[in-house]
């Protein structure tokens, strides 16, 4: 059985996606965190960030156990300095936001490195985290609604991520690099042994191929 982890969580590492994540600019309801994370988990993205927020977002207790450990959520309270180091590492930001100068979110590259912004659920954007998206992208609206619900918005924007990823190879091979492929693999296979070297700030030891911790002996 932990073989069969092992080899589960080796399959969805290996189809992380480094350079696409997910901004929650003042998302605040635990409902709709936790169900943008757990989609954010389905189509390899490895973390997201909550910006413009004071405190830490609460994960439904029902998804912590699970999601909030594979794709954990980065707070930065500062959202001018969150995003300013999100550009620093390459990132497009794209605001979904039914401005004026928003394209159809599927005519949108979403192979490069992007980040995409969701705002308040019933506001939007504010002005601060407009000022700071280089782009808009809607989802065509044929109703009378307005807009979706965020954590809806979300799936629907990230799964048209994952088509065209899908399509240019980018899930065909890990893209993790290597020292963070190991480091997840070891917390998502012995939570509690992380936690414990952390807190002492010890070196992860080597797992066997049953995903155990190597004993000395074996080396």
């Amino acid at each position: 059985m932990t073989a069969e982890r092992l080899a589960r969580m080796r399959q969805v590492l290996d189809r992380r996606q480094p350079d696409l994540t997910v901004i929650m600019a003042g998302v605040h309801k635990e409902h709709n965190v936790s169900a943008v994370m757990r989609t954010c988990d389905a189509v390899g993205v490895p973390e997201v960030h909550a910006m413009g927020v004071h405190g830490h977002l609460a994960v439904k207790r029902t998804a912590a156990a699970g999601v909030g450990r594979r794709v954990p959520l980065r707070h930065c309270s500062d959202i001018e300095q969150g995003v300013a180091d999100l550009k620093a590492a390459g990132y497009r930001i794209l605001g979904a936001h039914l401005d004026p100068q928003a394209r159809d979110f599927r005519q949108e590259d979403y192979c490069r490195s992007v980040a995409i912004m969701l705002g308040r659920e019933k506001e939007g954007l504010d002005p601060e985290a407009r000022a700071v998206c280089d782009g808009f992208i809607a989802i065509p609206m044929l109703g009378l609604t307005e807009s979706l619900n965020v954590s809806v918005a979300a799936a629907v924007i990230l799964y048209e991520a994952q088509r065209q990823r899908e399509q240019a190879g980018l899930y065909d091979s890990p893209r993790l690099d290597e020292a963070t492929y190991q480091r997840l693999l070891f917390e998502w296979m012995q939570p509690k042994l992380a936690r414990y070297c952390r807190e002492r700030n010890l070196p992860y030891p080597a797992l066997d191929d049953d995903g155990h911790v190597r004993s000395l002996e074996t080396g």
